[in-house]
């Protein structure tokens, strides 16, 4: 059936086609067809309108990462789209699958330079220099296919943001739009059996294997289990894998635990993983080249043929993460390989890492309290403080995608907007970010975002009166001199009030867990702001970047 429909209207249709159910907002002249056509289908399209562009895009990566869904937002062009640049690179750099749709100046002023409004030289190419993919939508009728295509972009391979465009006189002329079938998605290429055998080879003579995980080993749960209980490898991750293994699983181990297993290692099996623990965070641990040391073995399953040639594997298997695992343990079988790791070694590492993440408090105290109030599914997003980096190690995860961060990007702030979209994403899940106070103001309007639509999400706000991280590397290394990383005092309490939401101030470990509890229970939006002395923290990066030589039992 063909029907004239603005390009607003067309776009909306293609959307709902591949089942978006949510639209993170905030509309401006050059997207008022789309916001008319994502009104007219409120029946079936949520639109979630945040205070910030910013936040518009976080929410939509947040969504995305919780999910595994596409996550869809829409801002105006040039300073709109400029303002979410920064969450665009954090969706590259955690592999979200996110859509821009945003417009352009009238047709007649493209690329004329003429400083009509939101104009920027080449946004499409400017989008093009650091997301996955940027196109145009030229009229209406082209509409479904672009869409199809972006789809098909972000969610294949290393999936990644992408963006669509059309011009403020083109989204509101009408055009002739055709219903059509979702085109079935393209299937990634079977394991080549050749690469299959190299991994299976390097396993044979392996006496101390070690499995990292990455953000695109998300979905391959049960094929790392297989291969890790064969083998009886150590299963670790910094970011984007964890809780692929349960964290009670006797072979998951955080990274200190893997950090300490470490040193007498002999192969490396990084699924969906750039490897960064090992090839960037453990100095030393590497010769100048891209590979790992003479010492040890790497065998990499990676869907991105890149990744092969920006860290080198002896052995690499170009697969999705799941049915590359599932063949190499299929090898491993047939040749009659396994356990080849030593339970009793990693019983002892865990142990002592144990003392160590101890050490970090309080810190820790607040996260183990904070774990035993969060269910077991709930999601966990944390920003980059104090408690949050600790959080790397000292926060178990029990199942994917209950634990978000930034990424290799590490950008402050992202994580009150992100944690929105988790829970827009996931309403039946109890949702906790952790903030310190200096990155929590990036995005603290949207605490009546929150109010607005019900988004019962609880953060957690430690102040320390500082941007502590800065601080302290200021203290030390600049002779105590700083600069820019003290904050003023804020009234969290009147804010949360002014917000429409509750707020809560403790000052221990023990006196959060019940007003937590409290706050999940409710399911609202809650903040609770954690007073904390700066001097009180206990760094935790000697346990992040690593100098030391690994222990050895």
């Amino acid at each position: 059936m063909t029907e004239l429909v603005t390009g607003g209207e067309a776009i909306v249709r293609a959307i709902k086609a591949h089942g978006v159910d949510t639209v993170f907002a905030l509309p401006g002249v050059q997207t008022y067809p789309l916001m008319d056509a994502l009104k007219r289908a409120e029946g079936s399209l949520r639109v979630i309108g945040p205070r910030h562009e910013q936040a518009a895009a976080y929410m939509a990566m947040g969504y995305a990462r919780a999910t595994g869904r596409p996550g869809v937002y829409s801002v105006v062009p040039g300073p709109g789209v400029l303002n979410t640049g920064a969450a665009l690179c954090t969706a590259m750099a955690v592999n979200a699958p996110v859509l821009l749709l945003t417009g352009q100046v009238p047709s007649g002023f493209l690329g004329k330079g003429r400083g009509h409004l939101h104009e920027i030289p080449d946004q499409r190419a400017t989008l093009s220099s650091f997301i996955k993919w940027a196109e145009r939508i030229e009229d209406a009728a082209s509409a479904r296919a672009l869409v199809d295509r972006a789809f098909e972009t972000m969610t294949s391979g290393r999936p990644g943001p992408v963006s669509l465009e059309m011009c403020w006189d083109r989204m509101a002329q009408k055009g002739p739009v055709t219903d059509a079938d979702i085109p079935a998605p393209a299937q990634p290429a079977a394991p080549d059996p050749a690469q299959i055998a190299a991994a299976a080879t390097l396993l044979k003579s392996a006496r101390h294997p070690m499995i990292m995980l990455g953000s695109g080993a998300q979905h391959a749960g049960p094929e790392v289990r297989a291969l890790a209980e064969r083998l009886n490898a150590p299963v670790t991750a910094f970011r984007g894998g964890r809780g692929v293994l349960p964290a009670d699983h006797s072979l998951s181990v955080d990274s200190v635990t893997a950090y300490d297993l470490w040193g007498d290692t002999d192969v490396l099996i990084g699924i969906g993983s750039r490897c960064e623990l090992q090839a960037m965070r453990w100095r030393g641990m590497m010769d100048p080249s891209d590979r790992i040391t003479a010492e040890r073995r790497l065998i990499r399953i990676e869907i991105d043929p890149e990744e092969m040639l920006r860290l080198k594997p002896d052995a690499g298997v170009l697969a999705d993460s799941a049915a590359g695992t599932a063949a190499l343990n299929d090898a491993l079988a047939a040749e009659g390989i396994a356990r080849t790791g030593d339970p009793q070694r990693i019983a002892e590492a865990r142990t002592h890492a144990r003392e160590q993440i101890a050490q970090i408090q309080p810190q820790v105290a607040y996260l183990d309290v904070i774990r035993k109030a969060l269910p077991r599914d709930g999601i966990f997003v944390k920003d980059m403080c104090q408690a949050g980096y600790a959080s790397y190690f000292a926060w178990p995860v029990y199942a994917p995608r209950t634990y978000i961060t930034s990424g290799y990007q590490g950008n402050l702030g992202f994580a009150y907007a992100t944690a929105l979209g988790a829970k827009v994403g996931c309403p039946d899940k109890a949702v906790v970010t952790v903030l310190g106070d200096g990155g929590f103001m990036f995005a603290a309007s949207e605490l009546s975002t929150a109010a607005q639509h019900g988004i019962g999400v609880v953060a957690i706000v430690f102040n320390n009166q500082a941007y502590g991280n800065v601080a302290r590397d200021q203290i030390t290394n600049f002779d105590g001199r700083t600069v820019a990383s003290d904050l003023p005092g804020m009234d969290y309490m009147k804010l949360a009030e002014a917000s429409g939401v509750a707020g809560h101030r403790v000052a221990t470990p023990e006196a959060l867990g019940p007003i937590l509890e409290e706050a999940i229970a409710a399911d609202k939006p809650a903040l609770i702001e954690v007073q904390i002395d700066l001097d009180a923290e206990t760094t935790p990066w000697p346990l992040i970047l690593r100098p030391d030589l690994p222990y050895t039992p």
